[in-house]
């Protein structure tokens, strides 16, 4: 409990601030939903199995948008499936949090150069908090990443 800012009053008593309390719980259980659109996915599928474990981070993956807090968007986005993510992104409920995985879904990759379908990046439908470049990023740049927004989640709570 050494991010919350506590008083300890007897044994057993514990006094801290809910929004510290909330924060907290959110770091410590992140559920993410993950939107893979071309190659990236595959490694973003990594997070889910034995060697990497993305449980013990406390990050869990869930099937649907109105459960998570944080949507991961990996690979290529183009001009169709925009709408999709866009709608997805509103389902989730506040707050909500945004990962761009990939140099596709950041930029458009190689492909926004002789392609008119492709989305020049996420952040062009969907506001994005943590960007992990590479082509494709490996699990445990991914983590960190997690681990950023994670970091973000902590600060949104403080003033000053």
């Amino acid at each position: 409990m050494g991010l919350l800012k506590e008083q300890e009053v007897g044994n057993n008593i514990l006094l801290t601030k809910a929004g510290d309390l909330l924060n907290w719980s959110r770091t410590n259980s992140l559920w993410w939903f993950a939107f893979g659109l071309a190659c990236c996915a595959f490694e973003m599928m990594c997070l889910n199995n034995a060697r990497f474990d993305g449980d013990r981070f406390g990050i869990i993956p869930r099937n649907s948008p109105r459960q998570v807090d944080l949507m991961i968007v990996s690979g290529t986005l183009t001009h169709k499936m925009a709408p999709m993510v866009k709608r997805l992104y509103e389902q989730m409920p506040e707050p909500k949090y945004v990962l761009a995985m990939g140099s596709c879904a950041i930029n458009g990759g190689p492909f926004h150069y002789d392609s008119y379908n492709v989305v020049r990046g996420v952040d062009q439908v969907i506001p994005v908090d943590v960007y992990v470049p590479g082509c494709p990023p490996r699990p445990e740049a991914v983590i960190h990443s997690i681990n950023q927004v994670k970091e973000k989640i902590k600060a949104r709570g403080k003033v000053g």
